[in-house]
């Protein structure tokens, strides 16, 4: 029996992952919906593309949430994205009603899967879909630290023009302003970045990386990025599927890790088949570790102020 993975939404980031998902033969993909024909459209054009791509899963488009049944991986891409004036905490009451549902549906067809978030404010909806589904934390997880990293590298292998094969970096914290890309792990074939770059240099690419996304929209001038969130949903997505234990940065529910309690934040975790398998608690500078404690209060202001949890 072959693995499934379904997909709640079907814009771009959605369809983009069960693309992503076929082509490189990781499971069957049910692309779900609320607008009817559109995940059935797309998936139908996707499927049409497996003789040139040569992938041989199925990929369906279904309005009815009780399709998602017998999914090992439910990705909830759903929701509303933050247009020009839209305050942070209008953005989290949108979403919020569109993940208490959506994760209210998982709860009831999909029990036994893992969640991954990318609905944003991601954090927060992690957090949300963690206390409506009542899964154990391990099995509802933020996808934010490994697009915020894959932007870190690649600013920083631009700003060095050298190979992003030999960077090694990380970015905790959540996803949005208080990211907290740690300089003090960031690596050039093993050697500290700081031997390449000097702090006011490496203090600008991470301050690009804080605004990856924006720069994004603000080039678009319409929507938000979908390539890179897509290709980070899938690097996830295979990790757990081939129970690969990989070591990357989610955001994960912390029980004192770092001095945080009861919020869901970007730190290091191994994810293999079981969702969050363990959760490293490493060494960072007092400067990134006071910064990542405020990220997390941020977060858990959030909460208070919205009163959603």
């Amino acid at each position: 029996m072959r693995n499934k993975v379904s997909v709640i939404g079907s814009g771009f980031v959605g369809t983009m992952a069960a693309q992503r998902i076929a082509e490189k033969n990781l499971a069957d993909v049910m692309l779900v919906d609320i607008i009817e024909g559109i995940p059935q459209g797309k998936a139908l054009d996707i499927s049409q593309s497996c003789p040139l791509q040569e992938f041989d899963v199925n990929i369906k488009g279904s309005n009815d949430f009780a399709d998602i049944q017998g999914s090992h991986i439910v990705v909830v891409t759903a929701g509303f994205p933050r247009t020009p004036g839209m305050t942070r905490e209008k953005l989290v009451l949108k979403n919020g009603t569109v993940v208490k549902s959506v994760t209210e549906k998982i709860r009831e067809y999909a029990p036994g899967c893992i969640i991954i978030i990318v609905t944003n404010p991601l954090d927060v909806m992690a957090h949300l879909a963690w206390n409506i589904s009542g899964f154990s934390e391990s099995r509802v997880i933020g996808m934010g630290g490994v697009l915020d990293t894959a932007r870190y590298k690649y600013f920083l292998a631009e700003e060095l023009n050298v190979s992003i094969r030999d960077i090694d970096a990380l970015v905790l914290g959540s996803h949005g302003e208080t990211m907290v890309p740690i300089a003090s792990c960031t690596t050039v074939k093993g050697v500290p970045v700081s031997q390449f770059m000097n702090k006011s240099r490496i203090d600008a690419v991470i301050e690009r990386t804080k605004k990856g996304g924006a720069e994004i929209v603000r080039l678009l001038k319409s929507g938000s990025a979908w390539h890179a969130p897509s290709a980070s949903i899938v690097v996830m997505v295979e990790a757990m599927l081939h129970d690969s234990r990989r070591v990357m940065p989610v955001s994960a529910y912390l029980r004192g890790e770092y001095g945080i309690n009861d919020v869901h934040i970007g730190v290091p975790v191994k994810l293999g088949s079981s969702g969050i398998e363990e959760i490293y608690e490493i060494d960072i500078t007092d400067e990134e570790l006071s910064a990542l404690r405020e990220s997390a209060a941020a977060m858990k202001e959030t909460y208070r102020k919205l009163k959603i949890l």
